[in-house]
């Protein structure tokens, strides 16, 4: 069985534990049970990238339940398939508003920018990990909209900053081809990516292809004839892995050729761990076994048989991102129970939590990381890594770059949101 087909096979297994987590919370209305909700796309664009993402958030919500929770509340993750679908996920955030929700992970930026508003008007958190707007990063504006992570405008400049470093004499004179997948998510770093082109003075070429990405010869053909200095793909899922294989299948230096966080393990498997040796990606979560959480849900939940997926899953990225996520919403309801201990927890209470999360690090799997009212990717942070065949190496340590000129956007943008309400 090959990996897409193993993939889908578990997407189709999340599916079903999705419907019985559904029936089974609907008996087990319990004070004591905090509720996240994780509608994702588990059948369409992102299907392996989910299916990974949730199983390491499903796995660190089965270690903190076994340790007998926090402030005597237990977690229950209520999961369902939108298949990246605004409109599914329009339906999905109310059927688990209904259930009791107090967070909504869509993990998809065309679902989320959909449920905004209605985040906004419910006071229900929405929580755009390593998705979404990035002018949500402005939690003065975005209450209720949380990106706990690096948002696309600050992977996009962390990457171009690694670039400039790493070329004699930085990126002026220099091209840098940007390769995307012609969907909001896609185009998002695009703003950044043209004012640090002016600010550089390198030319920027921008090489859009159409959603879901199983098809690129074309485009790359135009990338090759552009000869660029340096290469971003932008991507995720299949359209992600195309770009890869297409890049390196038109000889474009793997040492030069770099993304944001959604490229894993998996999808180099998928092109061939030799075929992609050298290419550099932003990480805003380390990946592998070693560190401690991945180690703790290794012996105390994956050996006792309560692993939510394969074995093998276990330290990849999409894996380590899900159960670092994951660890900031525990530790947003540990603070808020510790500032309240009331059951149950609200939503409301949960957001407060959320947004005074201090130099949080899951024991070394994130950057430091302090959320606040006004910033809510906590700092922006992440690192460089490359891959040498089996496993991701970091080249940098935890950084953030061009945060002056991130946030001129992002309040710029808020501010059109503040008057426009899109």
């Amino acid at each position: 069985m090959g990996i897409l087909a193993r993939a889908a096979g578990f997407a189709l297994a999340a599916v079903l534990a999705a419907s019985a987590a559904a029936t089974g919370s609907a008996a087990a209305n319990d004070d004591a049970v905090i509720k996240f909700g994780l509608p994702q796309d588990f059948t369409a664009v992102y299907t392996f990238v989910t299916s990974e993402y949730n199983q390491g958030q499903r796995d660190y919500l089965a270690l903190v339940n076994g340790r007998g929770g926090i402030g005597g509340a237990t977690f229950q993750a209520l999961v369902l398939d939108h298949g990246n679908q605004p409109q599914r996920g329009i339906e999905a955030y109310e059927r688990l508003k209904q259930q009791g929700a107090l967070t909504i992970d869509a993990l998809s930026t065309p679902v989320s920018r959909a449920l905004v508003p209605r985040a906004m008007a419910d006071h229900l958190n929405l929580l755009t990990t390593f998705s979404g707007r990035s002018d949500a990063a402005d939690g003065s504006t975005f209450p209720y909209v949380i990106p706990m992570s690096p948002m696309y405008w600050s992977q996009a400049a962390a990457v171009v900053s690694y670039m400039n470093t790493a070329t004699e004499g930085g990126l002026k004179g220099r091209k840098l081809a940007y390769v995307y997948i012609d969907s909001p998510f896609g185009r998002e770093p695009l703003p950044v990516l043209n004012a640090l082109a002016e600010e550089n003075s390198f030319e920027l070429g921008t090489f859009p292809y159409a959603s879901p990405g199983s098809e690129q010869s074309a485009v790359w053909t135009q990338v090759r004839r552009f000869q660029p200095d340096w290469t971003i793909i932008w991507g995720a899922g299949v359209g992600q892995t195309v770009a890869l294989r297409e890049a390196v299948r038109n000889g474009i230096p793997r040492d030069r050729l770099a993304t944001g966080v959604w490229l894993s393990e998996s999808d180099a498997e998928i092109v061939g761990r030799e075929q992609t040796k050298g290419v550099l990606k932003f990480e805003a979560v380390a990946s592998g076994r070693e560190p401690k959480i991945i180690a703790d849900i290794l012996s105390e939940v994956v050996a006792k048989g309560k692993g939510a997926g394969p074995e093998a899953k276990v330290g990849t990225a999409y894996y380590n991102m899900g159960v670092g996520m994951m660890a900031m919403m525990v530790e947003g309801a540990r603070l808020a129970l510790e500032a309240d201990p009331t059951l149950p927890l609200t939503a409301e209470r949960l957001n407060i939590g959320i947004r005074s999360i201090t130099d949080f690090n899951a024991e070394g799997l994130l950057p430091p990381t302090t959320l606040t009212r006004e910033d809510h990717q906590g700092g922006g942070a992440g690192r460089m890594a490359a891959w040498d065949g089996t496993r991701w190496v970091a080249k940098t340590d935890w950084f953030s770059a061009h945060q002056d000129l991130v946030w001129k956007m992002v309040r710029a943008e808020s501010e059109k949101y503040r008057q426009t309400g899109e």
